[in-house]
């Protein structure tokens, strides 16, 4: 139970009610992500996103972040898509929705109260889906604060955000996109240099087919160079989404004796 200045109480379980037929739902998005805003609680060091019953209270809590220089904006969420958004947060690292957060009625509730599922891990050989959370969490914080500045400078904090999202890639599994001529798309940037999509989850790589029919490969970190086409400069991680781009040399077929 919370109680603050107000005397307002909140309880867990009116809250997990709430959050299950809410009649209107908010999220405070980052505009450079396209993802849900995710906040590092300073005491707890849960990794939250924002959730509001109402509209004019998300809104003020897009316009502090923004006060702060994190672009930022107000989703409603329907009804149909609830299921799926919290289900989704999994899948970013997300472990805590700070609801209705700097009002009367504040309260954090852990995910996994709302939402239980198996863990990936637990889940029979074969049937384990391709997921990168802790890859994905530290690529939206990394363009959260890169995004913040109009000319980006290698911060501290920048610096050691990045060393850790290319730890955690070395270690991932990432699915690939095919097409069903067997090539394998890649993205042109502004400057003319060409990328590869990779995916940390079936859900990004869903936002970039778009409806169009793609296969999927599933491939370890080790493996990315053997597969970069010719001119591809290196990997662009969710493009739909955290669009991070790693530099990734393309492994030389061994030579002939």
């Amino acid at each position: 139970m919370i109680m603050n200045e107000n005397s307002t109480t909140v309880t867990k379980q009116e809250t997990l009610a709430a959050l299950r037929n809410p009649g209107e739902l908010y999220v405070v998005m980052s505009g450079a992500t396209r993802l849900p805003f995710v906040f590092c609680d300073e005491e707890t060091f849960d990794d939250e996103v924002f959730l509001y019953y109402r509209a004019e209270d998300a809104k003020e809590k897009a316009e502090e972040l923004q006060e702060k220089k994190y672009a930022s904006a107000v989703v409603k969420l329907e009804d149909k898509q609830l299921l799926a958004f919290y289900t989704s947060l999994y899948t970013m690292g997300v472990n805590c929705l700070a609801v209705n957060s700097g009002t009367d009625t504040q309260i954090n509730i852990q995910l996994s109260d709302l939402v239980t599922r198996r863990k990936p891990e637990d889940l029979p050989e074969g049937k384990q889906p391709v997921e990168n959370p802790s890859l994905h969490l530290t690529a939206i914080y990394f363009m959260q604060e890169m995004r913040r500045q109009a000319q980006p400078q290698p911060t501290d904090e920048l610096r050691e955000l990045q060393e850790e999202l290319l730890a955690h890639y070395g270690k991932g599994t990432f699915v690939v996109a095919v097409r069903e001529d067997g090539q394998i798309p890649v993205l042109k940037q502004k400057d003319g240099s060409v990328y590869q999509p990779l995916f940390t989850d079936i859900l990004e790589f869903q936002k970039f087919t778009k409806g169009e029919k793609m296969k999927t490969a599933v491939v370890p970190a080790a493996k990315i160079p053997e597969l970069l086409v010719g001119e591809a400069k290196g990997v662009v991680i969710n493009p739909f989404g955290v669009n991070v781009q790693l530099q990734v040399a393309k492994k030389k077929p061994a030579q002939e004796m």
